[in-house]
């Protein structure tokens, strides 16, 4: 495990220059991607490099860690929605070539990623320690499957929907085992209330009580995390 501690805006920098490498070396790359708050950073600068630079997705597929039950996918917070307004409409990525997990058949994602190994794959981490939503208490050895949110998740979400009560309660995510396959991970950290469980997957022992600290035992897992991140390691 690589520990990088720097400001928001050096880490955004240095995460999506991996990703551009990555794809100039092998322009079929496949890149796991997350939603929320901590990749906007990175996408945004994926964007002005490929205004810029012209780096070329054309061939790139995408592979997203999950999705909200109970709203349909071009709801305004669906995370099909979210990834076309913050990256994909912004590059010239083939939409056929983006992909998520189905809401109405979880068990066929896990079959996709098995044919299409993902190359490099980001993450952000939940307060809790949750990872894609795998919350605390899922099974190391889960498939992609159906989930309930935990109301720490529920409640650190509602701050993209207009209520606490507009936010589903059941989610279908890519499993552990299956994020556990990517050759390279990069998980984004920022900001204090992610500290306990970045101290628990960096100091911690591998519990399912927090499901980020499976992360311990990949080959290639680099964290970039901000000062207040790193607050309590």
């Amino acid at each position: 495990m690589e520990v990088v501690i720097n400001k928001k805006e050096i880490l955004d920098e240095l995460a999506a220059k991996e990703i551009i490498e990555l794809v100039k070396r092998k322009p079929n790359a496949n890149l796991g991607l997350a939603t929320g708050s901590s990749p906007v950073g990175l996408y945004e600068k994926l964007i002005t490099d490929h205004k810029v630079n012209k780096t070329n997705y054309k061939f790139v597929k995408t592979f997203n860690l999950d999705e909200y039950i109970g709203i349909p996918i071009d709801h305004e917070q669906s995370y099909h929605t979210f990834m076309y307004k913050v990256l994909f409409k912004h590059l010239n990525i083939n939409l056929k070539n983006t992909n998520f997990p189905k809401q109405d058949d979880p068990k066929s994602y896990t079959v996709l990623l098995k044919n299409n190994p993902i190359d490099l794959q980001i993450l952000g981490i939940g307060s809790n320690g949750h990872i894609a939503f795998n919350e605390p208490g899922t099974s190391f050895d889960s498939t992609t499957q159906y989930v309930d949110l935990a109301e720490s998740t529920i409640k650190d979400n509602s701050r993209f929907f207009d209520s606490i009560d507009d936010v589903p309660k059941k989610a279908v995510t890519m499993s552990l085992k299956d994020i556990m396959m990517a050759e390279k991970i990069i998980l984004l950290a920022f900001g204090k209330n992610k500290a306990e469980a970045i101290n628990q997957l960096v100091n911690g022992e591998k519990t399912e009580d927090c499901p980020a600290t499976i992360l311990q035992t990949h080959p290639n897992l680099t964290l970039f995390i901000d000062e207040d991140a790193a607050s309590l390691l």
